[in-house]
């Protein structure tokens, strides 16, 4: 493998390393649970992307790739979906969003 192909395929672990962690940290940090589902369904999608794509920069040629390939197919298509249907099933069970209700300073123009 040539070590421009090494060098890509870490970055792409590395990086959705990264992603994994932050949407954890989100997961943790955010107050109410649809900014949490966002949180986590985008960089949960990221994150899994960019290991997988990582992974097949690594993998070469052959029957790993071509399931690498339809694992990261099946993850790009059902991820949001998921977020989504968790979402509004959270919406139609009646969970409102929190909203900010701190009165604002007044404008001084």
């Amino acid at each position: 493998m040539s070590d421009w192909l090494e060098i890509a395929a870490w970055v792409c672990l590395l990086a959705g390393s990264f992603f994994g962690i932050s949407g954890a940290i989100g997961l943790h940090r955010f107050p109410d649970f649809y900014t949490r589902m966002h949180a986590t369904g985008v960089t949960d999608t990221l994150c899994s992307a960019l290991i997988l794509i990582g992974l097949m920069l690594q993998a070469g040629s052959g029957l790993v790739l071509a399931k690498l390939f339809l694992t990261l197919a099946l993850l790009l298509l059902t991820a949001p979906t998921a977020t989504h249907a968790l979402a509004k099933a959270a919406m139609h069970g009646g969970l409102r969003p929190l909203l900010d209700t701190r009165e604002e300073p007044p404008s001084t123009s």
